[in-house]
């Protein structure tokens, strides 16, 4: 297995939900898609039964099931749709090829589906990310805590490959309270930054839902994740399917379609950044 670059200096770190947006719009975007949905979407994460001696072990039943239907992995590679509409309407979809290294690299081509043409690559790692863009020959960087610092959320590679694979994100073991229905558990959780629902089908415990809302309510920003269409292969259950919205004053619908993935194949990432390109 290898993993190659042309400069080790740590450069730029862009958040993969951010990444779409970035070739648009620029480093701006940040501040306008740290996770939402509408406010008439918006609702109480206090969801009934509040803790208490009798639900502690459905509880921890409960949270060691998200724990273990976690899908531990060392490579991942896939092809997928993004579709993703913002303040401007829908934009030009984009098919994008995804390798990971865990714990160590993203890496990122985004094709524009149309003309099948790449617009961008990427490189994220611990400390940094690298965009290239194609397209008008620049090469975009910034450090992940100049990322953290802007979106003022703590994104790291962890968080971002969980995203990528369909772990949850910013999981948090603190739990507010609980609810069963017939088909669904619910689980309500505390963090630093975030308010967090998780939905689990009561059938195979499976993720299907999982809202984020700022602790920060004068912020009201929100993420709203589904989970769908899963698969599988080799005793690894994959949504292929994932509908994410964000915001905060605006609004940023994605999709993403997993077209193919696999899991713990040899990959070869090589990330090379053109002398002639401008770097901003």
């Amino acid at each position: 297995m290898k993993h190659l670059t042309n400069n080790s200096n740590p450069l730029v770190f862009i958040f993969f939900v951010l990444l779409v947006t970035l070739n648009s719009v620029g480093c701006k975007t940040a501040k306008k898609i740290q996770a939402a949905v509408d406010k008439k979407d918006s609702t109480s994460i206090n969801i009934t039964q509040p803790v208490n001696e009798d639900s502690i072990l459905v509880i921890k039943n409960a949270l060691k099931t998200v724990h273990d239907k976690q899908i531990n992995f060392k490579t991942f590679s896939a092809k997928v749709k993004v579709e993703y509409e913002d303040a401007n309407g829908k934009q030009p979809n984009i098919t994008a090829y995804v390798r990971i290294l865990k714990d160590s690299i993203i890496w990122i081509s985004g094709y524009a589906t149309v003309f099948n043409v790449e617009a961008f690559r990427i490189l994220i790692n611990k400390d940094s990310v690298f965009v290239l863009d194609k397209i008008n020959k620049e090469v975009k960087s910034r450090s992940m805590d100049y990322l953290q610092e802007l979106t003022e959320i703590p994104f790291d590679l962890n968080a971002l490959q969980n995203l990528l694979v369909g772990n949850p994100i910013f999981l948090n073991d603190s739990v507010l309270s609980y609810k069963e229905t017939e088909s669904k558990i619910l689980l309500a959780t505390l963090g630093q930054y975030f308010k967090h629902l998780l939905t689990l089908s009561k059938s195979d415990h499976l993720l299907t839902h999982s809202k984020l809302d700022d602790v920060n309510i004068v912020r009201n920003r929100t993420a709203d994740i589904t989970y769908g269409n899963y698969e599988t292969i080799n005793g690894v259950n994959f949504s292929t399917y994932r509908q994410i919205t964000v915001s905060e004053k605006n609004k940023l619908d994605i999709n993403l379609n997993y077209k193919q993935y696999e899991f713990n194949k040899e990959l070869l990432i090589v990330f090379n950044i053109p002398s002639s390109y401008i770097r901003k």
